[in-house]
């Protein structure tokens, strides 16, 4: 068994009674004859600790003469076999191969080398580039130079030096010199001098690192996070800040590694795997308690929920238990959604939220419609001019050029351009065209208009407007369908979600400040409601969430907890079901981060097989002059890539150029 300082943190232990010869021969048993005992296999290998496998191992050559692992690569196959080979191996073992897989063949897979890199201690370092010389006959550090560039590799090299000073006596001085010196080579100099980050980040001491943090957010006005994703970029940038988790958290820099691994469409199991593997024995419950604290749920539940099989059974195994098996919602998950409460209202005070589209330098409309006219005049379109002009004007500079086009060819612009292009560059370019108000109403009267209704589309659009946008939107869908869009809404719904996006369409929310004695009683008619009756408690939650301010209802969230000791998030997805369910989230959501809430859908248009062209379309249209740019940085945060990257590969042609340009860059 790993030893560890202090209480034991690992999920697997030592097996009680342990014998070698004896497992071993269960072993040679389950995979003798035809087919293979895998429930036997994965039982025996998940309950015994690392150095009991490299026992058996050894145990399984003496009596049988043939080497353990490759009889179970023989046995097994796919995800299955990949972990169960890995559990046999020792630790730096382990890494060795998973950083040779990483740097062999097309490609180099940089995640699990800033994972590992950035993760281990001096020890770890050391016993790795044994264990790859040993394995590989190779210099690790050789190889990782060849296979990487820049400064991403220089810090990769200062890592594999495994020097990080280990001392807890921190000198007050030093903190302070440390801060200064990287508020100096980032914040405070033309470009940045990136040699300062990788000396003090590679090798000074976690608990040293630690005040340096604290400092420089006094110096400089913003975490060192902000400042890293502000100054680098790149595999560089992911490093420095993977390093920086490390640092600060190794249990909540896993949890959440773990749970990017499993979160939306897909599962990437080479991640799952290697951590469930490598940390099994050295801190999985401190990782089980930040999954549960951070994500309301339990990593044993995510797993089975994400995963099947004998390659299930044997993470759970791993995983060592379930955190919601009793239920309980941990009064340390309640303080930290408390905190993400608190950490909303501060931020929604202070960060400004910009577009990606601005209003042109020396527009002239009369110069932009002649332009468009002889791009679709004669034998064929010139579609790129057609993108340029009018990805790079201000909705109401469009509408200039509109009005020009008429005025000199006598010509509807809109239909000259719907005769011209096509597919899904003319369903961007045309919405472009219309007014914010005529977009939305036109993407609503989509989603209630033809075969069955299209709910996300109705929440996303109605969870997130403001009343002037609702009024408007209110105003352009009548004089474009001759119907309110009150009576379109109820015609083609109904019950609670009805009542609710009627009650969001009439655009009645407050608009002043938070009210602490009336957030209080809020907080208490929604917690009250959740032990009665499910028709109840909708109501009352509609009347709170459907009128309340943005600021009021955040206060009224944070008193939630303080009551219920569960997030409201949490309690609606326990308590409720359905398109009633989905609105009520999005509204939580939009208050919380809406910026991130557009950042989730943009990835979810996007992922797996084949893209939601009319989603990517909507949000990029009608956020661009909005909070394309924060929209940006949530997703850049939350999915570990750029919006651009993104499009640039699930999109192509025309469609893909004009929208990079509204995407206004790439992170």
């Amino acid at each position: 068994m790993s030893s560890t300082v202090g209480r034991y943190r690992g999920s697997v232990k030592d097996y009680p009674d342990f014998d070698a010869g004896q497992d071993a021969e269960t072993l040679y048993k389950a995979m003798k004859g035809f087919g293979s005992d895998k429930k036997a296999i994965l039982d025996l290998i998940t309950s015994r600790s690392n150095q009991q496998r490299i026992q058996i191992i050894q145990a399984y050559k003496s009596l049988y003469g043939k080497d353990l692992i490759d009889d179970l690569k023989y046995e097994l196959t796919g995800k299955f076999e990949r972990l169960v080979v890995g559990l046999m191996r020792p630790p730096a073992y382990f890494d060795a191969k998973e950083i040779k897989d990483a740097i062999n063949g097309i490609g180099t897979d940089e995640k699990c080398l800033i994972e590992i890199l950035a993760s281990r201690n001096n020890q770890q370092i050391h016993a790795l580039i044994e264990a790859y010389k040993d394995a590989y006959d190779r210099d690790l550090e050789t190889d990782v130079i060849k296979d990487t560039s820049g400064h991403f590799k220089k810090m990769l090299v200062v890592l594999l030096q495994g020097t990080r000073e280990e001392d807890d006596i921190v000198s007050e001085e030093l903190v302070e010199q440390d801060a200064r010196e990287l508020f100096e080579a980032g914040e405070q100099k033309f470009g940045t001098d990136e040699a300062q980050f990788i000396f003090i980040l590679g090798s000074r001491s976690k608990s040293h690192l630690r005040l340096v943090f604290d400092e420089y957010e006094k110096v400089a006005g913003k975490s060192i996070e902000e400042s890293l994703k502000d100054e680098l970029s790149g595999d560089f940038e992911k490093l420095m800040l993977s390093v920086v988790k490390c640092i600060r958290s190794i249990k909540d820099y896993f949890a959440t590694r773990l749970y990017k691994s499993m979160k939306g469409l897909g599962t990437s199991d080479n991640t799952l795997i290697r951590i469930m593997v490598s940390r099994s024995e050295i801190d999985m419950m401190d990782i089980r308690e930040s999954f549960r604290t951070q994500y309301e749920k339990s990593l044993y539940s995510m797993i089975k929920n994400d995963t099947s099989g004998e390659y299930e059974t044997a993470l759970l195994n791993l995983c060592g238990g379930d955190d919601d098996a009793a239920g309980a919602f941990f009064p340390e998950a309640a303080q930290a959604a408390y905190q993400r409460w608190e950490l909303s209202a501060t931020l929604a005070s202070r960060i400004e939220l910009k577009g990606t589209v601005f209003p042109a330098a020396d527009f002239n409309a009369d110069s932009d419609g002649k332009a468009l006219r002889k791009a679709m005049k004669g034998f064929g379109t010139d579609e790129d001019a057609i993108i340029e002009i009018l990805t790079r004007r201000s909705n109401s500079q469009r509408q200039e050029i509109k009005k020009a086009f008429k005025s000199h060819f006598g010509r509807d612009l809109v239909a000259d351009l719907k005769s011209e292009v096509s597919g899904t560059l003319a369903k961007l370019i045309l919405g472009l065209m219309m007014t914010p108000a005529e977009f939305d109403a036109k993407q609503l009267n989509k989603a209630i208009s033809g075969a069955g209704t299209d709910e996300k589309v109705l929440i996303e659009i109605l969870a997130t407007r403001n009343n002037q946008e609702l009024q408007a939107i209110n105003q352009a869908y009548q004089e474009a369908y001759r119907q309110p869009l009150e009576d379109a809404i109820s015609s083609d719904t109904s019950g609670h979600f009805k009542r609710i996006l009627v009650s969001l369409a009439s655009a009645n929310r407050e608009e002043d400040g938070e009210d602490l004695d009336k957030a209080i009683d809020d907080a208490k008619e929604v917690a009250d409601s959740a032990s009665g009756d499910s028709s109840s408690l909708e109501t009352r939650f509609m009347t709170i969430l459907c009128t309340r301010s943005y600021p009021h209802l955040r206060r009224v969230f944070q008193e939630f907890i303080k009551q219920t000791n569960h997030d409201i998030e949490n309690t609606i997805k326990k308590e409720m079901s359905g398109d009633v369910k989905d609105a009520f989230v999005a509204i939580v959501r939009s208050v919380k981060n809406k910026p991130g809430f557009f950042a989730e859908r943009l990835y979810k248009a996007m992922k797996g097989a084949g893209t939601d062209e009319r989603g990517l379309t909507r949000i990029l249209t009608s956020r661009s002059e909005t909070d394309l740019y924060n929209i940006r940085k949530e997703f850049k945060d939350a999915f570990e890539k750029s919006l651009h990257h993104s499009i640039e590969s699930e999109t192509s042609g025309d469609y893909r150029k004009a929208l990079l340009i509204i995407c206004g860059g790439d992170d």
